[in-house]
């Protein structure tokens, strides 16, 4: 139990300093940015603050698991240094089990960019999003520009207002199974209401066998898929999608994007996470590092998997979300490749 608690708090402990180092870092870069607008909406040192707090969260989630590769090569590279590693050895305690002990300390790491991914970040940026509109110059407004979105198989045209909560110059373009177009509805505006979507004074196009059909309608109730936050997400253009907002548009919400793109955010949601564990396991032959000769090679092919592991988790989530791949395999191919690598490297040299 004591040499448990010794290496979770060892390994944690330079885990936690590496996310420090990083998440600073990426802020400072991050305000480098946007100082100067904040200042010039006369938010002053507060906005600063305040912005910096907002964005903390989607740092951390980034930072995540560069913070383990860094955090667990130097904890087990001084485990190496002191030679510590080579005393457990010779009692009996093999490297696999060093790595079981010191796993943990990722597992907290990434259960916490799980709850950060799904929850906390997200509103994080909505509060983000809402404060830094609210607080742009008047003169600086720009007037509302028409949208195209999916809503399930129709394609929407609409000029939202500045809280999403109305639509004018409404044009709704609906399609079958096959992609063809049925029907296209037109209204003055659609408003929002408990019970969805109101259109107001709605006139239909429905193409047919025969010919087109038209017909109109005072109001008609369109859909409860839409919220006013997603129309202001499109409008603020946010380049992030939560697994929230992925699934909602799997379920026939607003979409902008291939299906194939929300099917692998929403497999990212999970699979990002099991990238802090997969960085411990590339670390960890590091703890087998020989610094009588040839320790900093050792150590420089464990990092060099991890950020290689980074690369190829990129491309192949970008292989997803372009339908190249299944969405299930672009998110957790990466992941299970170098996972297996680090197990094949630690078995290696374990002997």
């Amino acid at each position: 139990m004591k040499l448990g608690a010794y290496l979770f708090k060892l390994v944690a402990g330079r885990i936690l300093a590496a996310l420090l180092v990083l998440v600073g870092i990426l802020q400072i870069l991050d305000l480098l940015d946007v100082t100067t607008e904040i200042l010039d909406r006369k938010l002053g040192s507060a906005g600063i603050a305040y912005y910096a707090l907002l964005r903390l969260p989607r740092l951390i989630e980034q930072s995540a698991p560069l913070a383990v590769l860094a955090g667990s090569l130097f904890a087990f590279a001084k485990l190496a240094q002191e030679s510590a590693v080579t005393a457990l050895r010779s009692t009996g305690v093999s490297a696999y089990r060093i790595t079981v002990m010191a796993l943990p300390a990722a597992a907290v790491l990434a259960a916490a960019q799980l709850v950060i991914g799904l929850y906390v970040a997200p509103k994080a940026d909505a509060t983000l999003s809402a404060w830094w509109q609210a607080s742009t110059p008047r003169e600086e407004v720009k007037p509302a520009s028409s949208l195209t979105f999916r809503v399930g198989d129709e394609i929407v045209t609409a000029r939202p207002s500045e809280d999403g909560r109305r639509l004018a110059d409404v044009i709704i373009y609906r399609r079958n199974a096959a992609g063809q177009l049925v029907q296209r509805t037109s209204a003055q505006a659609a408003v929002h209401q408990a019970d969805g979507w109101r259109l107001e004074n709605p006139r239909f196009e429905a193409i047919q066998a025969a010919g087109v059909s038209t017909g109109a309608a005072r109001t008609m109730i369109w859909t409860q898929n839409i919220r006013p936050a997603d129309i202001v997400a499109l409008q603020s253009s946010q380049s992030t999608v939560t697994p929230a907002e992925a699934r909602r548009a799997l379920r026939g919400g607003v979409s902008v994007r291939p299906k194939t793109f929300y099917d692998t955010q929403v497999q990212r949601a999970w699979a990002g996470p099991a990238a802090c564990l997969v960085m411990l396991l590339l670390a960890a032959p590091a703890a087998l590092a020989n610094f009588r000769g040839g320790s900093a090679t050792l150590i420089a092919q464990c990092l060099a998997a991890g950020l290689l592991f980074l690369v190829f988790d990129g491309a192949f989530t970008a292989l997803g979300e372009n339908g190249a791949a299944p969405a299930i395999l672009a998110a957790w191919a990466a992941p299970a490749i170098f996972a297996a690598l680090g197990a094949t490297a630690l078995l290696y040299l374990e002997g």
